[in-house]
């Protein structure tokens, strides 16, 4: 069975109804990154970092995964899809995706302020101001915040450099080192982007698909290309 990596951004999630963080209307039109989503915010005002992404969570569980992300799952009886999301949702889990990797973190998950590998489940939606964890750390959002390393980009790239056939959805490729990906597949591998708005430059020598489209019916447009 062929190896299907998909890297996935904002823009699956936003048909979803939830709120994007850059662009026209984005959460950093209204927050300033230097606020709420570095380890000196949390430093700062732990309360504010935390009430930020309490909202995020409240939001993202009265969500549902839609079609894009449906469609995804459906493509797993013809292929081994891998993916990689830069989303700390979880739509594609919800959507029934098997093999999910979040290269930014994930919106369910605290962990130790000592060792952020050490992970825990929240239940619901609220984290507790004063929350520990068992190593006796302040608990926080299991984020990786600006200006952090991203732990999971090295198994990222390992699973891209394996793709069969690469697509990516609703992403500006923009967001370093993240987007950097693309330079690791192979040289022969079809490449499918999903977006309405395609980057204008793209250093990529692959067979190259363009589906400018949203999410949802740029992925009914693929599973017609590649159902097999």
């Amino acid at each position: 069975m062929k190896k299907l990596v998909v890297f996935t951004g904002s823009g699956i999630s936003a048909e979803s109804g939830i709120a994007t963080f850059r662009g026209g209307g984005g959460l950093w039109a209204n927050y300033r990154i230097e606020d709420v989503c570095t380890p000196q915010a949390l430093q700062k005002n732990r309360k504010r970092v935390v009430e930020f992404y309490n909202e995020r969570r409240k939001e993202t569980q009265e969500k549902q995964p839609n079609a894009a992300h449906l469609n995804l799952k459906k493509l797993e009886e013809y292929y081994d899809v891998q993916i990689i999301t830069q989303n700390i949702d979880d739509l594609h889990e919800r959507a029934g995706s098997g093999k999910v990797l979040h290269l930014h973190g994930e919106i369910r998950k605290l962990c130790s302020s000592r060792d952020v590998s050490q992970t825990v489940l929240l239940d619901g939606w609220e984290q507790k101001l004063d929350a520990l964890h068992e190593d006796g750390s302040m608990l926080r959002p299991f984020v990786v915040f600006f200006g952090e390393q991203v732990p999971m980009l090295e198994r990222a790239i390992e699973l891209t450099s394996t793709a069969d056939i690469f697509v990516v959805i609703g992403t500006s490729l923009q967001v370093y080192p993240a987007a950097s990906l693309l330079q690791y597949v192979n040289s022969s591998v079809p490449v499918y982007i999903i977006d309405p708005e395609v980057p204008q430059k793209l250093y990529i020598k692959n067979p190259l698909h363009i589906i400018q489209k949203p999410a949802t019916s740029g992925t009914e447009e693929l599973l017609d290309c590649l159902s097999v």
